[in-house]
Formats: C-alpha cells, structure tokens, sequence
C-alpha cells in the first residue's frame, strides 16, 4: 500500500520541494500550510507520517505535536530554520521521532522518511517469531514486528525509540556513550549529542516502575548509557 505524508509547511516553495522528492519516491504527500488544517486532516483521514515546521502561523510546530502526540504514536519528523539546542530538545522531548534543520538535502529528507516509515510498520495478527523477540522484565520486544509489549498488551514506541531500545538491549551489560549510540542508531558521526539523552528519558518514563530510580537502562558516569544485562530472560 502507498504510504501517505502530511507536510505541515508555510512557505509554499518549500512544502513544493519537499512534496516533489516524496512523490519521485513513490509516496502520495499532501501539504498544508497550517497546523490547525494538519490536525483537522490528521482526524478525516489519518496519515502514516507527518513532516512538520515549527514556525508555522496561528498554531505553531510545538503546539501541532503536542496534539498529535496525545492522539497518536504517528512519527512526525519536525523540519526547521531553529536550530538552538533548547527547540531540538523541547522537540524531541515532546515526542518527534527526528529534527532536520533547514537547509537540508531532500534527499536526504525523504532518505529518512523513508526509513521511518519502513520502522513504523508493524505485522499485525502474526504470531511473535520466538527468536526474533527478546524479553526483560514484563517486556517483549519482536525485532521483526518491530513491537514492544507488557504483559500481553503493546506499548507504543516511536521508530526512533524503538532503534534506540533494540541498541541498548542487542549490546546489554555493555555501557555505550551518546555519541557511540548516536552514531550506531542515527547513522551519523557528528549532530544533535544531546538527542540521545532525550530519548533515554523517553524510554525510562515507558519501562521504569521508578524513572528516577531506573532498573532497566542504566546511566554509568563517564561511561554512558547501558541495559542491565541481568534483567534480560535468557
């Protein structure tokens, strides 16, 4: 099935060019310059991933993702001319799966729509395929559905969230700093450091009884991040 992009963008040259390298793809874009048309869209005919700017009139980015994200797991990748640490963080905080800071190469654009969308698809009504899941705790993580569940029940991930869980438990008992999980989850050497500790955060308000007093994914000073290797069931 043709995957559907909304491109949430003001400036019209812009939405054009971003719509023109998604359709070439082989995916059917529709671009609105509004948040308050995007969200409206969003509940007629749901999307399979948002593209969104920040600076938009009336509503802005902040405040479109915000909604989206009390609605829906959807992955919405935020395109914007503000690059200052604090709206990266606010940003991803707030639930989007990626930032791309303009300019930018829509190529390069659409390279990474692309693979939040391959991420995002999940196989429903299958049976879990024993090894490709991997259990901690109450947890079961299929690495082919792409699907984390609790007990029985799905807990929503977002792509990148997803990526960034599967890393940790692949390499359990072994501490990696952010920019080693940076480089192995984003594919690239240099960028947003800070992105990880984000999504960190994310991840233990999902899986900890306690985020402050974490048991799964543990912070070791001057070392990095790393997955209790004991809480895995082997």
């Amino acid at each position: 099935m043709q995957a559907r992009v909304l491109v949430v963008e003001d400036v019209a040259e812009m939405a054009e060019l971003i719509s023109l390298y998604l359709r070439k793809d082989g995916i059917d874009v529709h671009a609105v310059d509004s948040g308050e048309r995007a969200l409206e869209l969003q509940h007629e005919q749901p999307f399979d991933l948002v593209v969104l700017d920040l600076n938009l009139p009336g509503m802005d980015g902040f405040e479109v993702l915000q909604q989206l994200r009390g609605e829906s797991d959807i992955p919405v990748v935020v395109v914007s001319a503000r690059d200052a640490d604090e709206d990266i963080i606010l940003s991803l905080g707030i639930g989007a799966d990626e930032f791309v800071t303009k300019p930018f190469s829509p190529k390069v654009l659409v390279a990474r729509v692309r693979a939040m969308l391959r991420r995002s698809r999940t196989v429903d009504g299958q049976e879990e395929r024993e090894e490709s899941v991997i259990r901690f705790g109450p947890f079961a993580l299929d690495t082919e559905a792409y699907t984390l569940k609790r007990d029985g029940e799905r807990v929503p991930l977002s792509p990148r969230e997803f990526d960034v869980l599967q890393f940790l438990l692949s390499n359990a008992g072994k501490p990696h700093t952010p920019q080693q999980i940076y480089s192995a989850v984003w594919g690239n050497q240099y960028g947003e450091i800070t992105s990880v500790g984000v999504y960190v955060q994310r991840l233990r308000r999902k899986l900890e009884d306690d985020p402050r007093e974490p048991e799964y994914i543990l912070t070791l000073h001057g070392k990095g991040y790393c997955f209790e290797r004991e809480m895995l069931q082997v």
